[in-house]
């Protein structure tokens, strides 16, 4: 198998875009449309290497959770000799203002189940000093540029920019919503990989951004209402956001 060489973050030259998402159908048509495909199979995994409207790309299936999606973005970096990382996928709603449709980008993550009190305070990432991880400010803005212009054709939908969270559960509890957004009053959105691909950007030095399209509210109805957006809009939500990435910001 081929080994693709780092390349310095910082070059202009060698930028190489990483696409994560979760479940296929939240990377519906990004294969097909990507030019020169070459698929090298890794870690249980599928990795496309190509060009996206004039951006060289690696997507890839993390698939659920936090670890798969934190091994996931550390192959990116370390096999694939990606220097920016872009993870895009849905989310529940954690607060009332955020609806089903709406578009979240983070401006910063946290894992909600982290909690190694009383050694550290509940939800700092040990040894790190840092609880809520801050996306990269210039990719994030872009991305919301692509967004925004995106959502002009979609009636009602809106941008948000703010807190995601993310754990290894499912949520469609809304008592167990509410404790959270009360230990987080500034939490938008809850997911499950988010802020495992924060942590290992964070260490390995790499600019990222997080967009979430909101499926469900979180609560009893989540699991049925998930699925059904994920089938629906989910993909066709994140080709267009990243065609306009790609297409007016590149990396």
């Amino acid at each position: 198998m081929h080994i693709f060489q780092s390349h310095d973050k910082n070059s202009s030259k060698n930028k190489r875009l990483g696409i994560i998402s979760a479940l296929a159908e939240e990377q519906e048509g990004l294969i097909q449309a990507m030019q020169h495909p070459e698929r090298h199979v890794h870690g249980m995994r599928e990795y496309t290497v190509g060009s996206l409207w004039n951006v060289e790309a690696v997507a890839v299936l993390s698939r659920i959770g936090k670890v798969a999606a934190a091994m996931t973005a550390a192959l990116l970096v370390e096999r694939f000799g990606v220097t920016h990382i872009l993870f895009t996928g849905v989310a529940g709603s954690a607060d009332a203002n955020v609806r089903v449709g709406d578009v979240v980008i983070a401006e910063s993550l946290v894992q909600h189940d982290m909690d190694a009190a009383p050694l550290f305070p509940r939800f700092e990432v040990p040894l790190t000093g840092l609880a809520h991880l801050p996306s990269d400010l210039a990719m994030s803005s872009r991305l919301a540029g692509a967004a925004s212009t995106f959502l002009e054709g979609e009636n009602g939908a809106t941008l948000h920019r703010g807190l995601i969270g993310s754990g290894d559960q499912f949520i469609n509890d809304g008592m167990r919503l509410a404790a959270l957004k009360s230990a987080l009053p500034g939490l938008l959105a809850v997911e499950m990989e988010g802020a495992a691909v924060a942590q290992v950007c964070f260490e390995l030095g790499i600019p990222f951004a997080v967009i979430r399209t909101i499926s469900d509210n979180a609560n009893e109805t989540a699991a049925t209402d998930f699925m059904a957006f994920v089938k629906t809009v989910a993909s066709r939500y994140a080709f267009g956001i990243i065609e306009n990435y790609c297409r007016n910001h590149g990396a």
